[in-house]
């Protein structure tokens, strides 16, 4: 089979740099239509900078952007079927989750109607409906977060990227928002791309992890792939050595009880 078929993204590559610094050097790769890709890195290396040049609201310096074939790198970000969950959510404190999730639609020239009920349908699927006359400040950190993901898969979007979205939710929270993130890339068969700089949250979500370092690919593949085969020595030191000390951690609290 040819794998190029069912590839959803490719990126070719690509370079950024800032003030002669550079933060993105010559990167490449694909994303399987339907992947879960988690982005796993350390702050500044790179992760945000590639959210925002895929996303089309940072030019790259050199390198393309293909999205089923077709070539977007200078495309506009509202012509990439593409839609973004950012960190801080970014919602409109003034409106209810129901018309939060309803103005995402207001600039596809949508009916009004057919906005409506495709709004209640996202408010719904992501078990929001009894929340939906609500304003964002009288909800949880979790419910705040589905609400942004309602509003962009409202868009339905080929390809939803998510800047670290629950770096501010508690770990009750994020565990039970893992569940509930996988559950609907199921239910919407969305291609996802996770950005986070959480190792045990990258292996608990994803198809396939890319593990940056200082804006190169250290390695891309699969989460038993990687730890039965690290690449090198950052990938055993930033992503395995780290994961045994939580599991150290949880024994010696285990052990201790």
């Amino acid at each position: 089979m040819d794998l190029q078929l069912n590839r959803k993204l490719e990126i070719r590559g690509i370079c950024k740099s800032y003030r002669n610094h550079a933060i993105l050097k010559n990167m490449s790769f694909a994303v399987e239509n339907g992947e879960f890709l988690s982005i796993l890195g350390p702050s500044g290396c790179g992760k945000t900078t590639l959210l925002r040049i895929l996303i089309g609201l940072l030019p790259p310096d050199a390198g393309s952007i293909l999205k089923d074939g077709c070539d977007i790198t200078g495309a506009k970000p509202s012509n990439r079927g593409m839609g973004i969950v950012f960190q801080n959510y970014a919602l409109f404190e003034h409106m209810t989750v129901l018309r939060n999730v309803e103005y995402a639609l207001k600039f596809q020239k949508i009916p009004k109607k057919e906005a409506r009920e495709r709004a209640e349908h996202m408010v719904e699927a992501v078990g929001l409906k009894e929340h939906a006359s609500k304003m964002p400040r009288n909800l949880s950190g979790g419910q705040q977060q589905r609400v942004a993901i309602a509003r962009t898969l409202a868009l339905k979007p080929d390809i939803v990227l998510l800047d670290e979205p629950m770096s501010a939710l508690d770990v009750a929270t994020r565990l039970s928002m893992r569940a509930e993130l996988k559950a609907l890339q199921s239910q919407f068969g969305t291609t996802m791309i996770y950005v986070t700089h959480d190792q045990e949250e990258a292996f608990a979500l994803s198809d396939r992890i890319m593990i940056l370092n200082s804006g190169e690919i250290s390695q891309l593949d699969t989460p038993e792939n990687i730890v039965r085969h690290p690449a090198n020595a950052y990938v055993q030191t930033f992503v395995l050595d780290n994961l045994q000390a939580k599991v150290d951690s949880l024994a010696r609290f285990i052990g201790g009880k």
